[in-house]
């Protein structure tokens, strides 16, 4: 089963004379982990986004799950995102004055489970990636960054999404924290068989992938 597939993909910004990205032709099968690798500035952000409907490009087709998300309004491609694809940030974008528990809570909107089953969920994430009650319940900027981490985990895991993205999670970790990161992140990943997307410049990482991707290769000039 082809997860994503990409055809004749063209952006450019605004300011931009030339196309950033200008992508012939890609797919990832589902279950598959992908580490996506290029230099700061390559446009590994810019891929992240369009992927998930944050960006549309000029030309070209982006299918998730065979629905061209690119051709959605606006408003469907928030529900699409919302309920089929997971998003770990490099900052986590967590609300810091609210609870983990309601930062998890927002996220389950678009969830077709009910609030308690959402609830029951997000408990059962957190407790296997190593929150307590006491944890769960207290101010996102009161964690630290490891824990953290694992909220952004669980907040982009709570509507089960068939693909994940995440940007750059690990830039700011030393090698133990990161390692540890990835494996926490591929646990909870491999019983659901969801794709993953995990984009980074530091190459030492793509062991732990099924497959290495080098966002230049993926390019026209480079087809």
């Amino acid at each position: 089963m082809i997860m994503l597939l990409i055809e004749n993909l063209k952006y450019r910004y605004p300011e931009q004379d030339n196309d950033l990205l200008d992508i012939p032709h890609w797919q990832v099968a589902a279950g598959e982990t992908i580490f996506l690798s290029a230099p700061s500035g390559s446009g590994k952000s810019t891929l992240i986004n369009l992927l998930a409907g944050i960006l549309t490009p000029q030309q070209g087709t982006i299918r998730i799950l065979d629905t061209a998300i690119n051709q959605l309004s606006a408003r469907r491609r928030d529900a699409f995102r919302a309920r089929h694809i997971g998003m770990v940030f490099q900052q986590f974008n967590l609300i810091p004055y609210l609870s983990v528990a309601d930062n998890i809570r927002l996220a389950s909107h678009f969830s077709a489970s009910s609030a308690t089953e959402a609830d029951t969920r997000a408990l059962q994430l957190l407790d296997k990636l190593g929150l307590t009650q006491t944890e769960v319940r207290r101010k996102a900027g009161q964690l630290s960054v490891g824990q953290q981490q694992r909220v952004a985990i669980a907040r982009a895991l709570i509507n089960e999404p068939e693909l994940l993205l995440v940007d750059e999670p690990t830039s700011a970790l030393d090698t133990a924290h990161r390692d540890k990161f990835i494996d926490v992140l591929m646990q909870q990943l491999a019983p659901a068989k969801t794709s993953l997307i995990f984009v980074s410049h530091d190459t030492s990482l793509q062991s732990h992938f099924s497959r290495h991707v080098e966002i230049g290769a993926l390019q026209h000039d480079a087809a």
